[in-house]
């Protein structure tokens, strides 16, 4: 028996002998070859790929094709995993590799028709001898498939799914850089709420309460509109949409935009500098993710010399400096789309109403493979306005027969054909001026985006260039909620001029600053949205810049890591005079003495003052919303709301409707603080001097699709404890509703997903830093290697002399 023992043992322990050395061989082959030579077909001259001690890459090539090409080889080499996520979500495919349970995303995506419109777009470069656009795009794919087929092994996220890379084509990289106008566009998502919202309040004042729940941008009147809630009732309107669950659609769609985060740029003249030149600083606040959606990238050919942040699809630099010129993005957030009721004919579902009568709908099938499971077929219709995004919901709810059937169309400037976004980003990438810089954006059509750029020069500027859509004056929805597309003074109207939408060049004051807040005056022409981000980071910015005359390059390292949240302030007195019968009152009254609404990651008091927001919150709204509080707190938080409440003494909002007895603003204060405290010793414990903010906020950096795996999100995602909230400089968006996968409270998913300053007369001292590492191999030390360096506010050099770690050079096939 001991002999079979030892027998067994031994064999196990060649088993295991045997699994590990299968696993650093697969290991060894799935890392892709950094140094040496490869022979590549599709060169027509040499490249060096040289990286860094943290794998940024310096590639050099002797013209500006074949550079691109070797950023598609780093993009292959070092994310080839992110690049077939990024194909498979701009194609609708990834049930292809998930399975069932993507489908009704890869639904919406087919109807919005990304791909279609990425295919029509390449045809349009075609057709207009856009011919340096279509070489690199070309040039860049040539580099992805090249470096894929050096590869020995799969990525991990292949092998466990079974899949094997396609080749990428420049239609896919249109496709992406449509989905990342998607990912800053959120008008159609404020439509829909609004619609929803009249439809749950009813009664004559709904749109009253309604505009009270998602109010104007401070110091604005909420905009006249129509009865908008009369005119859904009128139309017999119940949330159900031509036999279509409008929940299910929406919980379908990709996310896209999201209330109190966004971006912060500002630049700054010499005058206002210690060095005498300008500096400009950026920090695009996006879903943060593993690996992150920024890839570093310095690129060198004969006269185009470029640093800064491209992004794994994408042959150009997005963000970054030249040898003449830095600039950096936030969203501006227009509405730039809109949702139009289509009334669909009962006798005959191919046809709608259109001010000239009925009209056929242009149909189209859809079939969306299904891994484990059968194909399904979707049909698409698209109206004279835009394709029917209700069609991508379930098709088993389906209204009364006898009601009249409306779909949802929508129009998005983002699906128009004539956009060229690489060869903008290309004529950014060589501008040698602030002037040349603005020149080159009358081309940009989607997302508009508020841009600041300076140069060698001293001159600094502004311009939010984009494609926005003009309204008729006789447009008395103004685009704030789904209009009837069989009106056609709904119809747009035509376009903001190019040269009339917003800009400011070398103010007097010296420095240019956006955080996604109202970038026009009160004179201002044009109409651009009802639907501005909060303020409160953009007057920190302009707080702290005010503050002294000059400011260092490390001055603006620390503004883009403070962490004062001025969107306290008005919370504060009604936190202080809360009351509650509960064991822990005292303690936590006094860890909130002298809070100011610094939001430290190892203080208590940003853990106590967001837990209260949080109940208070619920307390306030949920009983009027019913199911609509949860499902709209994820992209609206309701402060602006809350604070509204409170200023007024609302007792209409306050009194809770569940109850007999009339609940005042102050009592639903105290109830919140109570449920606030039972919810922090639940997680935190009793002692509440040891509670900590940075406890509660973490970020995570969400792997796809592996963090929904228990077992191996710990291997893939990132985590970090950081301070912050959602109305710092240093963004950390606070999550009132519980994680969907972990019941998590306050998980912070969405931050600055890259941190830049630029310096215009020593670009030596350029930074920048992302938030997860270069690579999107777990096992690699850059993997993971810069999320220290980004949660403590660290950076790399932008422009670096030291030899490179590893060389790889790229000769042409004979």
């Amino acid at each position: 028996m001991t002999r079979w023992i030892r027998r067994g043992l031994w064999a196990l322990l060649g088993a295991l002998l045997l699994l590990v050395l299968a696993v650093g061989a697969y290991l060894q082959q799935a890392t892709p070859r950094t140094d040496g030579e490869l022979t590549l077909p599709g060169l027509h001259a040499p490249v060096r790929i040289g990286r860094d001690a943290h794998g940024v890459p310096t590639i050099r090539a002797q013209n500006i094709e074949d550079l691109m090409f070797g950023l598609g080889v780093a993009h292959a080499q070092d994310r080839l995993w992110q690049l077939e996520t990024h194909r498979r979500i701009g194609a609708g495919r990834l049930a292809e590799a998930f399975g069932p349970g993507a489908v009704d995303n890869d639904r919406f995506l087919r109807v919005l028709g990304v791909r279609r419109t990425a295919a029509a777009q390449w045809q349009w470069l075609r057709s207009t001898g856009r011919t340096e656009s279509l070489a690199l795009l070309d040039a860049y794919a040539r580099g992805v498939n090249a470096a894929v087929r050096t590869l020995a092994a799969r990525p991990p996220e292949m092998l466990i799914l079974g899949l094997r890379p396609e080749d990428w084509t420049p239609v896919d990289s249109l496709a992406w850089a449509i989905m990342m106008a998607w990912d800053l566009g959120a008008n159609w998502n404020a439509e829909m709420q609004r619609l929803r919202l009249a439809l749950r309040l009813g009664g004559d004042d709904a749109v009253a309460r309604v505009n009270e729940l998602m109010p104007p941008y401070p110091g604005e009147a909420p905009r006249v509109t129509v009865d908008y809630a009369a005119r859904l009732r009128a139309l017999r309107l119940d949330g159900r949409l031509a036999g279509v669950d409008a929940e299910r659609w929406l919980a379908a769609a990709p996310p896209s935009g999201l209330d109190g985060i966004g971006s912060n740029n500002w630049v700054l003249a010499g005058s206002h500098t210690t060095t005498g030149r300008p500096l400009l600083a950026n920090d695009p606040h996006l879903k943060l993710s593993a690996p992150a959606l920024w890839y570093f990238a310095r690129l060198e050919a004969p006269g185009f010399k470029v640093a800064g942040a491209t992004m794994p699809g994408l042959p150009i630099v997005v963000l970054g400096q030249n040898e003449h010129i830095a600039w950096g993005f936030t969203n501006t957030g227009p509405d730039v789309q809109d949702l139009y009721l289509e009334q669909i004919d009962p006798a005959d579902p191919t046809r709608y109403r259109t001010p000239d009568g009925w009209a056929t709908f242009e149909t189209r099938q859809e079939v969306i493979r299904v891994k484990g499971a059968p194909d399904v077929v979707q049909t698409v219709r698209v109206s004279r306005h835009g394709p029917l995004i209700s069609d991508a919901g379930a098709a088993d709810d389906v209204v009364d027969r006898d009601r009249p059937a409306y779909g949802i169309a929508m129009r998005w400037t983002a699906l128009d054909t004539d956009a060229d976004a690489v060869g903008v980003g290309l004529a950014f990438n060589r501008a040698r001026s602030v002037a040349e810089f603005v020149a080159a954006s009358r081309g940009w059509v989607a997302p508009m985006q508020s841009m600041v750029v300076a140069d060698r020069d001293g001159s600094i500027g502004m311009v939010a260039p984009g494609r926005v859509p003009l309204r008729s004056p006789d447009h008395d929805l103004h685009g704030m909620v789904p209009a009837p597309g069989w009106e056609a003074r709904y119809d747009w109207i035509g376009w903001v001029p190019v040269d009339e939408t917003p800009r400011e060049f070398d103010p007097p004051r010296g420095w240019i600053a956006t955080a996604n807040q109202r970038i026009v005056p009160d004179d201002y022409p044009h109409h651009l949205t009802s639907d501005w981000t909060l303020p409160w980071r953009q007057r920190r910015i302009e707080q702290v810049l005010g503050a002294k005359p000059k400011h260092s390059i490390d001055d603006l390292a620390a503004l883009q890591a403070d962490v004062k949240s001025l969107a306290a302030a008005p919370l504060l007195p009604r936190l202080a005079a809360a009351r509650a019968d509960h064991p822990l009152a005292a303690a936590a009254q006094r860890a909130l003495a002298g809070f100011d609404g610094t939001m430290r990651a190892d203080a208590g008091a940003p853990l106590i003052f967001w837990a209260w927001v949080r109940q208070l919150t619920a307390g306030v709204f949920a009983d009027e919303l019913g199911p609509l509080y949860e499902r709209t707190l994820g992209t609206r938080p309701y402060r602006d709301a809350l604070e509204g409440v409170l200023a007024r003494d609302d007792a209409w909002w306050c009194d809770d409707k569940a109850t007999s007895e009339a609940e005042t603003c102050a009592m639903q204060a105290d109830a919140a603080f109570e449920r606030a405290l039972d919810e922090l010793r639940e997680r935190h414990g009793d002692d509440v001097a040891a509670w900590r903010w940075a406890n509660a906020l973490t970020y995570r950096a969400e792997h796809r699709p592996f963090s929904r795996v228990r077992a191996l999100a710990p291997l893939f995602e990132l985590r970090a404890g950081i301070g912050g909230d959602t109305y710092t400089v240093n963004a950390s968006r606070v999550n009132l509703r519980p994680d969907a996968t972990t019941g998590e409270v306050f998980l912070n998913e969405h931050g600055p997903s890259m941190r830049a300053l630029y310096d215009l007369g020593d670009p030596a001292q350029s930074r920048f830093v992302h938030s997860s590492g270069q690579s999107g191999l777990p096992w690699s030390t850059h993997y993971r290697d810069l999320v220290a360096h980004w949660a403590q506010g660290r950076y790399l050099p932008l422009w670096s002399d030291a030899s490179p770690r590893r060389t790889l050079r790229l000769q042409p096939a004979r």
